[in-house]
């Protein structure tokens, strides 16, 4: 009501064209929540598929991020991750089989404790930023959200 107030007479008109995209956003997060509660209530979580599903691949960018540690930057590093990943494709092998020599032949920057990079737990728990993955991050979410709810 404010923002018709301070409009000249007939400009309101104006605004009915903004009122349907709005209805249009409101049923959309409602479905959404409908979608989501029936998605939550009948999750049913299958860690063995959880585990069986891991893939080497899915830490290429933990590769990039072991080399901007280095120091070398991340336009390069992302090209790099791209290299191991091709040649991984190429010797038809998982990354995380290649060998020392193998990703050391990709970039000489590459170290012995570039290996360690393939450990999903490690990925993970490197992720403390607010909202990322870590146990801790996690944790520290969930009781955000715990005290949202008591709040209401």
């Amino acid at each position: 009501m404010m923002t018709i107030k301070g409009i000249p007479s007939t400009y309101n008109k104006d605004l009915q064209e903004s009122v349907e995209p709005l209805l249009d956003h409101v049923k959309t997060v409602g479905d959404s929540i409908q979608i989501a509660t029936g998605v939550l209530s009948t999750l049913n979580i299958q860690p063995k598929n959880m585990l069986a599903s891991l893939s080497p691949d899915m830490l290429a960018t933990d590769l990039a991020d072991y080399l901007v540690r280095k120091g070398v930057p991340f336009r390069e590093t992302h090209h790099i991750s791209g290299r191991v990943v091709a040649l991984a494709e190429e010797k038809n092998t998982p990354m995380d089989k290649l060998s020392f020599e193998q990703l050391k032949g990709v970039d000489s920057r590459f170290e012995e404790d570039i290996l360690e990079v393939f450990d999903y737990q490690k990925s993970v728990e490197m992720r403390s930023a607010s909202g990322g993955t870590s146990k801790s991050s996690v944790m520290e979410q969930i009781k955000v959200i715990k005290q949202t709810i008591e709040k209401k």
